[in-house]
C-alpha cells in the first residue's frame, strides 16, 4: 500500500527484554554444554563462560538483577514469559530439563557475579540428581562452594500460567513436533531412506486436534518460521492451513486428517531437486523453473513407492500432483485431457499459495504483507484459485491475519493478535499496540478490540488504516502472536 500522508515511523524495535531473555537462555545453555563435553581449561569452555558472564553483566547493568524462572514448560525472565521459536525452543527445552532435574524452579543472579562462580554452578548442574529430594540436594552442595551472588530456589507448585500460555504452550509443542517430523521425513526421503509413516500419522493427527479445539493459537505458531528451515516449515504450516479450511468447510475429523497428511506431504517430490536450485539465492532461470515444475509429478511417484502406509495414499498422490494446477488447468502440471482438480488438492494450492506469498524465501526476501496476498488469490482469477476456498481461509485468518503489522488511525502501530470471530467484522480484530501516536514503544504491549464502540460517537474507537513491513519497524511479530 502507498504511504499515509502524517504517517510517523513508530521508533518500535521488537521487545528487548525478550532479546536478552532468549540471549541469557542460549548462553547458559552453550556453557552447560561446553563444560559437559571439555575440560574447564579448553578454549571453548571459557569462551562460553566469557560470553554468558557478558551477557549476564549487560543484563544487570540495565535491569539490577536477573530472576530467571521455570514454570511448568515457561521460562520467565524478569517476571515476562519468554517467547520461543524454533530455533531456540529444543535448545531451551533442554535447560528446563536440566533444572527441573533438580528440582530448580528458579536462578537469581545479582550485581557482582564473576565468571568463576559459574564453574561450580554450572557444575553441580551437570552432576546426577539425587534420587531423594534433589534440590535440598543441589542446595546444600551450593552452599558450599564460593558461589555469592547466584541463589537457586525451589519449583513452586502453586505458581499458575494463564490458561491462554497453556493453550498457546500445547499448540508450539504440536507446532514444534511437526516441524521435526517433516524436517525427518523429507530428509529420509532425500536420502532414499525408509521413512517412519506411523511417526507422520501421529503428527497429522495432533495438529487435526489442535485445529479443532483451539484453531486461533495453532494459527499463531505458523508465524515461528525460520528462513533456514523454510521447505519444513511450509509443509506444516500448508498442512495447518488446510486442516482450517477443511474444517471452515464442515469436513469431519477422519476427512481432515487425510487432507492434512496430503498437506503435509505436498511438497515432498521438491526431494528431487538439487538443493542449489531449491536453495538459490536469486531469480531462477528457465532450466530451474523447469526442475521446479517437475516437483508435483516426482511426488506423486514418491508417495505411490512410499511404505508404511495400510494402503497405496492415492488421495495424498493427488494432493501432491494438483496443488499447482489452476481451476482452468493452465498451472503445471499440463493436462493433456479434461480433468477436474479434486477439492482437497484445491485447499492445498490455497494454503500453500498464501503461506508461500507471506514467507521469506531464498528468492523472496520481501514477502507481501497477508492481506495483500488474500486479497490477490481472491480477487484475480489469473491467479487460478477456487474464491470460496480463499474466503474459507479469509473466515478464519480475517482480512488482516494474525502477525500483520498494521497503523491505525489514531497512528498507533500495532500486531494482530487474532482474527474477529464475527464474520461482518473480520476488518476488526484484535491487535497489540506497541506504540503511541508519536512513535514511542510502549512499556507493555496493549491489548485492543478492534469493535470497540466509542459511547460519545457511536463509531469504533480505532480503526486500520494501513498495513506496514515488520523489517521496517524493527519489529518481530512472533513475540506479539505466540
Amino acid at each position: 500500500m502507498a504511504e499515509s500522508v502524517g504517517v510517523r515511523p513508530p521508533a518500535v524495535a521488537g521487545s528487548s527484554l525478550q532479546d536478552e531473555g532468549r540471549r541469557i537462555l542460549s548462553g547458559l545453555y552453550s556453557a552447560l554444554r561446553a563444560l559437559r563435553f571439555y575440560p574447564l581449561d579448553n578454549e571453548v569452555v571459557q569462551r562460553a563462560l566469557e560470553e554468558f558472564q557478558d551477557t549476564v553483566e549487560g543484563f544487570l547493568q540495565e535491569e539490577g538483577v536477573l530472576e530467571l524462572q521455570l514454570v511448568g514448560d515457561f521460562f520467565f525472565v524478569n517476571e515476562e514469559r519468554l517467547r520461543l521459536d524454533l530455533r531456540n525452543y529444543s535448545t531451551f527445552g533442554s535447560v528446563a530439563g536440566t533444572l527441573r532435574e533438580h528440582g530448580v524452579g528458579e536462578i537469581v543472579v545479582h550485581q557482582g557475579i564473576t565468571t568463576e562462580e559459574w564453574v561450580p554452578f554450572l557444575n553441580l548442574l551437570l552432576r546426577s540428581a539425587a534420587q531423594d529430594d534433589p534440590f535440598a540436594s543441589f542446595r546444600d552442595a551450593l552452599a558450599g562452594t564460593p558461589v555469592q551472588h547466584i541463589q537457586a530456589r525451589e519449583v513452586r507448585d502453586d505458581v499458575e500460567v494463564e490458561e491462554d500460555d497453556e493453550a498457546v504452550e500445547g499448540a508450539r509443542q504440536t507446532y514444534t513436533k511437526g516441524v521435526q517430523t517433516a524436517r525427518e521425513i523429507l530428509t529420509d526421503v532425500r536420502l532414499g531412506r525408509a521413512v517412519n509413516v506411523r511417526r507422520v500419522k501421529r503428527a497429522v493427527q495432533g495438529i487435526v486436534d489442535q485445529v479443532l479445539s483451539d484453531e486461533s493459537s495453532i494459527l499463531a505458531m505458523t508465524h515461528l518460521r525460520e528462513f533456514d528451515d523454510y521447505t519444513f516449515t511450509h509443509s506444516v504450516n500448508v498442512c495447518i492451513l488446510s486442516v482450517v479450511i477443511g474444517q471452515r468447510l464442515g469436513l469431519g475429523k477422519t476427512e481432515l486428517y487425510e487432507l492434512g497428511l496430503g498437506a503435509l506431504f505436498h511438497d515432498v517430490g521438491k526431494m528431487r531437486i538439487p538443493s542449489e536450485t531449491l536453495n538459490k539465492p536469486g531469480k531462477l532461470n528457465e532450466e530451474d523453473w523447469k526442475l521446479m515444475k517437475e516437483h508435483p509429478s516426482d511426488g506423486l511417484l514418491l508417495l505411490f513407492d512410499l511404505h508404511g502406509f495400510m494402503d497405496i495414499p492415492y488421495r495424498q498422490m493427488l494432493m501432491a500432483y494438483e496443488h499447482h494446477m489452476k481451476l482452468d488447468l493452465t498451472g503445471y502440471p499440463s493436462s493433456k485431457r479434461p480433468r477436474e482438480m479434486g477439492l482437497y488438492s484445491k485447499i492445498v494450492g490455497v494454503a500453500d499459495a498464501f503461506d508461500a506469498g507471506t514467507s521469506v524465501r531464498s528468492y523472496q526476501y520481501r514477502p507481501a504483507a497477508p492481506d495483500e496476498v488474500l486479497k490477490e488469490m481472491l480477487n484475480n482469477p489469473v491467479r487460478g484459485f477456487d474464491p470460496v476456498l480463499v474466503k474459507a481461509l479469509i473466515t478464519a485468518t480475517g482480512v488482516y491475519p494474525v502477525g500483520t503489522l498494521v497503523i491505525l488511525d489514531t497512528f498507533e502501530l500495532a500486531v494482530v493478535t487474532r482474527a474477529n470471530p464475527d464474520p461482518a467484522r473480520l476488518h476488526q480484530p484484535e491487535v497489540k499496540i506497541l506504540s503511541d501516536p508519536m512513535g514511542v514503544p510502549l512499556a507493555e504491549p496493549e491489548p485492543v478490540r478492534l469493535d470497540q464502540i466509542d459511547p460519545r460517537t457511536g463509531e469504533p474507537r480505532r480503526s486500520i488504516i494501513k498495513t506496514a513491513d515488520p523489517n521496517r519497524y524493527g519489529v518481530r511479530v512472533a513475540d506479539y502472536v505466540t
